[in-house]
């Protein structure tokens, strides 16, 4: 009995093995980046998070400068 739990034990093991690969996202090609955002910008927070609106749309701010997003 003590065996064949053993062997039932590495089948198990082998058979749930993990096969993940890394898997890469593209980037999309046309993203707009804003380098200064204008005077008239408002500030908006959204489920907790920091927008940045104007001209009718939300940007967020990143390392590059302001980038679009939908809300």
């Amino acid at each position: 009995m003590k065996k064949l739990l053993v062997f039932l034990m590495i089948v198990l093991m082998c058979g749930f093995s993990s096969c993940a690969r890394r898997v890469v996202t593209s980037v999309p090609a046309n993203v707009t980046i804003v380098k200064n955002r204008p005077a008239n910008y408002k500030i908006v927070r959204v489920k907790g998070k920091r927008y940045y609106f104007w001209n009718g749309k939300h940007y967020r701010k990143t390392r590059r400068g302001y980038v679009f997003v939908r809300v």
